[in-house]
């Protein structure tokens, strides 16, 4: 199918083609991301805590699914939040094999502290965009996902 861009279907233009478009966004939050420095936190280590206090304690494998991150990516990322002092991992009473994961004080203090300035992250990120452009890109994110 040809995009809305191309003049025939045997036309390749990259810069209308939505992976390379969607990295470039996606490198710009991610430089924009960088440039505020939360708390030397990385993007999914930021994600993760999040998630840990919207849900509450969680299986590592459940934080991971609601994260987006695969078993090897969250295995490290919780490892590293616990080693700072913003995770603690026990286990599962019901299941001695189950890893339950849940916010230190520490955490919850950080990542609370944190919403303001990672609202603001998202607000520099969609500046280009009017107030209506951005909830109808927003809108089309979700559903891409």
């Amino acid at each position: 199918m040809a995009m809305p861009d191309s003049d025939t279907p045997d036309t390749y233009i990259l810069d209308d083609q939505v992976g390379y478009l969607m990295r470039q966004a996606s490198q710009k939050h991610a430089a924009i991301y960088q440039s505020h420095a939360i708390q030397g936190l990385t993007a999914t280590q930021f994600a993760a805590l999040a998630r840990l206090h919207e849900q509450g304690k969680c299986s590592q494998n459940q934080l991971g699914r609601m994260a987006s991150m695969d078993v090897a990516t969250i295995k490290g990322v919780v490892d590293r939040l616990r080693k700072k002092g913003y995770a603690i991992v026990e286990a599962d009473p019901n299941d001695k094999r189950r890893s339950l994961i849940s916010l230190t004080d520490q955490g919850r203090q950080l990542v609370e502290g944190m919403f303001p300035l990672a609202h603001n992250i998202t607000a520099e990120t969609l500046a280009p965009l009017t107030a209506s452009e951005q909830r109808k890109f927003l809108m089309l994110l979700r559903k891409l996902t």
